[in-house]
């Protein structure tokens, strides 16, 4: 485990849409979430590991994107998944 995350050059999106109707997969699918995250690579919304199907860790393994934000009111952290590390980007 890393305390810096070295994948920073693969964000792309920093800002949250300003509608987030929910889990995209879990809308698709008829499940439920627990907290929402924002793929900074693509802007995908998906499902903390905390929900049932933990859509947002699934489409970072899927796709290689390393880093989601939290897509939580009030909330402004990121985590790498390959480095596991939280951290706050500066604006």
């Amino acid at each position: 485990m890393s305390t810096v995350c070295t994948h920073l050059d693969s964000v792309v999106v920093t800002e949250l849409p300003s509608d987030i109707p929910g889990c995209e997969d879990c809308l698709a699918s008829g499940g439920s979430w627990v907290h929402l995250r924002m793929c900074q690579a693509c802007g995908r919304i998906g499902c903390c590991d905390s929900s049932p199907n933990r859509h947002a860790t699934a489409h970072a393994r899927d796709t290689g994107h390393p880093i989601v934000r939290s897509a939580e009111p009030g909330e402004d952290w990121s985590w790498c998944y390959v480095d596991e590390v939280a951290f706050v980007l500066s604006p």
